[in-house]
C-alpha cells in the first residue's frame, strides 16, 4: 500500500493551526477563512478539524464561524492563541 492511500490528504486548505489528541486520536485543526459579502471589511474563520486515522469515507468535522476580526493577522492571533483544552472542547461541541 502507498503512503498516498493509508494517509489521505485533509479535506481542508486552512491554515494548518495544531494537532490535537481527543478520545484516543489524534486531529489537524486548520483555520479557514469564510467570505461574507455583506460585511466585505471583516475576516470570519471557523476551525476544521480532520482524524489524522480517518477511516474511509469519514470527512473533515467544522464549527461554525468562530472568530470575527478587522484584519487577517488579528484572526490568526485569536485562533492562535486557543490553548489545546478550548480546541478539544470546540470539537467535541463539532462532533456528532
Amino acid at each position: 500500500m502507498n503512503a498516498s492511500a493509508k494517509n489521505p490528504s485533509p479535506s481542508s486548505t486552512g491554515h494548518h493551526m495544531a494537532t490535537i489528541s481527543h478520545e484516543g486520536r489524534f486531529w489537524d485543526v486548520y483555520l479557514e477563512f469564510e467570505d461574507d459579502p455583506r460585511r466585505p471589511d471583516t475576516f470570519r474563520a471557523l476551525l476544521c478539524y480532520f482524524p489524522g486515522d480517518a477511516g474511509d469515507g469519514e470527512e473533515a468535522v467544522r464549527t461554525t464561524v468562530i472568530i470575527i476580526e478587522d484584519s487577517f493577522e488579528e484572526a490568526m492571533l485569536k485562533a492562535r492563541s486557543l490553548e489545546d483544552v478550548q480546541l478539544q472542547a470546540l470539537l467535541r461541541s463539532a462532533l456528532p
